[in-house]
């Protein structure tokens, strides 16, 4: 029995359900689109942080993030080498050259939807430029492993494969974020099972037709090791190297992945 490879699958969502979940994703998509605009020389992540809820509240839909595990904002908001999980703050002013990541989730109609992306302030280096461009290029090329029959460490092995492959596109060397990974989502943000940004293909549960699962990238310049600060929350690079991260909730069906988060 030990040996028996497992037929575990990931649960699967109707097509009415993924309807449901995109109108949630939807909603993330308009509230990191207006952050972004919003976000110049000058501005706090605390400010950047209330134009994200009054989008997501003015579509009738709730703050994810906001009072999750505790969490005090209704963004994660984490600017150069800080990789995730930052919390919003009247003290962190952004400048020209930062690079800036906003994670946001909106629940809408009992649905989740989580998506992240990274920016920069202005003008930032070539070398930032490099380094984030080839983390939203790994998200979209990691995510085409999301298809029916595939298994849950086959996405992890694309995002792998991709991280690889990147590194000469691009002309930069990055480092996968050790301990951090995507994750299921249905009617709650973070469920079963977690997905490892890396690893080697063909193991754990079976993708359906109408799995979902948050796929996040994190990608940093100089190290694979982090560090949670004092806040308990914010994560750093251990050697202070700047980091992207690209997020998007994407479901598997008979045409191929499916991008409940887009970004219109």
């Amino acid at each position: 029995m030990g040996f028996r490879k497992t037929k575990k699958q990931i649960p699967a969502k109707t097509p009415e359900q993924l309807d449901a979940m995109q109108a949630a994703g939807e909603i993330v998509g308009r509230a990191l689109q207006a952050v972004k605009k919003a976000a110049a020389p000058g501005v706090t992540t605390l400010e950047l942080d209330q134009v994200a809820e009054d989008v997501i509240r003015s579509a009738g839909a709730v703050p994810t993030f906001k009072g999750y595990g505790g969490f005090p904002g209704s963004i994660c908001s984490s600017v150069n080498e800080m990789i995730v999980h930052g919390i919003p703050s009247e003290d962190v002013v952004l400048a020209e050259g930062d690079l800036v990541s906003i994670d946001c989730g909106a629940t809408y109609q009992g649905w989740v939807g989580d998506s992240a992306w990274t920016f920069g302030i202005g003008e930032i280096s070539d070398e930032h430029d490099k380094l984030n461009r080839a983390t939203e290029w790994v998200l979209m090329e990691g995510l085409k492993a999301m298809v029916p029959g595939n298994r849950l460490t086959d996405v992890s092995w694309a995002l792998e494969q991709a991280t690889e492959k990147a590194e000469a596109k691009f002309g930069v060397d990055l480092w996968i974020v050790d301990g951090y990974g995507g994750h299921g989502i249905g009617h709650t943000m973070h469920e079963d099972p977690y997905l490892a940004n890396e690893g080697r293909p063909g193991k754990g549960p079976i993708i359906q037709e109408g799995s979902v699962l948050a796929i996040e990238p994190m990608l940093a310049l100089g190290t694979a090791d982090s560090i949670v600060l004092e806040d308990e929350w914010s994560v750093v690079t251990e050697d202070g190297s700047y980091a992207s991260h690209w997020e998007h909730t994407v479901a598997a069906t008979k045409g191929g992945p499916r991008i409940l988060t887009p970004r219109y």
